[in-house]
């Protein structure tokens, strides 16, 4: 995922998790809001409960290409993702498919 489709910044997050619209299930977590640029952009949130440092950075790379090959320019919302702690006990291909649900259901 190139840098100018990441939020980085903790003032874009907070004012995404302020909004309050969200969809969610055992992996993940997706807060979203109306896109202040031209192009939509997401940004991911890995808790410490998690586990290591490593183990959320694998999280965290993962998520990056599943997003990379889910993740379509015409969506109108910036997002957050939040990665839960179910994500570590599925595999890859059911997160996946769990992931791809959720961006589903932010589309309507």
């Amino acid at each position: 995922m190139k840098k100018e489709r990441r939020i980085t910044s903790n003032i874009e997050f907070q004012s995404i998790l302020q909004h309050k619209r969200y969809v969610a299930n055992g992996s993940f977590v997706v807060y979203f809001k109306q896109k202040k640029k031209e192009q939509s952009r997401i940004g991911i949130s890995v808790s410490k409960k998690l586990g290591s440092a490593v183990e959320r950075n694998k999280a965290k790379r993962q998520c990056r290409m599943m997003l990379q090959e889910l993740f379509n320019e015409e969506l109108n919302y910036d997002a957050i993702l939040m990665i839960r702690q179910g994500y570590l006990t599925k595999p890859y291909e059911v997160n996946v498919k769990l992931l791809e649900k959720l961006l589903n259901k932010v589309k309507l």
